[in-house]
């Protein structure tokens, strides 16, 4: 494996076991500005991916055509990973039928041979813009279970009456509590989710 770090605008797993070919599109990345770490083949990238303790961020560029393991193979083998990066695939002619089936299971693109150099690093870049707003969605998500998780159960039933515009002597009321513990609730809820208003709460909760 060899990588190019320079100016980071997005990460790039390549796979082709030429090593011609490898060497000039880890040039080509690397000067525009991507990082590139390149594989001679599946088994060497799959191996990389084992060792690794987090989630990668990056697309990956693989040849369809290598031995012993193609670059379907290998698709199928990051998918059954759980693997979900944009996959881009450099196909010869005789290999769009077997592509179009890896589109079908997920795959971002593929670029037919001969291609341009701006092609390819233009779709790679709208790969890698895929990536991080997906990235960044499910940080988001994850943030939102972790708030929701600090809550306590009280606090839970608090918020959702909160959220459906009740008032705190109405919530007091139905739970069985002083109003001055449901303002306590009230304002914890509010701290640990963030908000300021029964209004952006129930946006909140309904994932404004």
């Amino acid at each position: 494996m060899n990588a190019v770090p320079l100016k980071d605008k997005g990460v790039v797993y390549l796979v082709d076991d030429e090593a011609v070919v490898r060497d000039a599109l880890v040039f080509l990345l690397g000067s525009r500005g991507l990082v590139v770490h390149a594989f001679d083949g599946g088994l060497a990238l799959l191996d990389f991916l084992a060792r690794s303790s987090q989630p990668m961020p990056g697309v990956f560029v693989l040849d369809v055509r290598m031995e012993p393991m193609s670059g379907l193979m290998l698709h199928e083998s990051l998918l059954s990973m759980g693997v979900r990066n944009p996959v881009l695939f450099l196909s010869g002619h005789g290999d769009i039928p077997m592509v179009v089936e890896a589109l079908k299971k997920g795959a971002f693109d593929f670029l037919e041979k001969p291609y341009s150099d701006n092609t390819l690093v233009d779709r790679i870049e709208q790969a890698l813009a895929v990536e991080a707003a997906s990235r960044a969605h499910n940080a988001q998500a994850q943030e939102r279970q972790a708030r929701l998780a600090s809550l306590s159960e009280r606090e839970q039933e608090v918020m959702h009456r909160v959220a459906a515009g009740k008032l705190n002597k109405v919530i007091a009321d139905e739970l069985h509590i002083a109003v001055r513990t449901v303002e306590v609730h009230r304002a914890r809820v509010f701290s640990k989710l963030g908000v300021r208003s029964a209004a952006e709460l129930a946006g909140w909760l309904a994932g404004g």
